[in-house]
């Protein structure tokens, strides 16, 4: 496993699983016992497919006239889904959804900016 995704899963309790995908390479990890979670199955073919797309549309609309792309955070029915572009790929980290989401997606932030 990544290094870095035991240390994200440090930052919250609320955290329910990450993934690194980089140089084309896909890294996940689940907490265990979640409710409501997603299938690991697709999970994985969000991370290689989805969000990769997600974070291409957005940057390149980001890049046009609204300062760039810092992340992106979907609300699904049962969590959060924190993606962020990061050398060479992404790094996506799904939440509770009665996590602080604010206050939780700035700590992600900050944590990926200091690696």
């Amino acid at each position: 496993m990544h290094p870095v995704i035991k240390q994200i899963f440090k930052l919250s309790d609320d955290i329910r699983y990450v993934a690194i995908y980089q140089n084309g390479k896909l890294q996940m990890k689940s907490k265990s016992h979640t409710k409501n979670s997603s299938d690991n199955e697709s999970d994985k073919y969000e991370e290689l497919l989805i969000n990769p797309l997600v974070l291409l549309a957005t940057k390149q609309r980001g890049e046009i006239d609204c300062g760039g792309l810092d992340y992106v955070l979907i609300r699904y029915g049962n969590f959060f889904q924190y993606v962020q572009p990061i050398s060479c790929g992404h790094i996506s980290v799904c939440l509770d959804k009665d996590s602080d989401i604010k206050n939780l997606s700035l700590k992600i932030q900050n944590f990926c900016k200091n690696k």
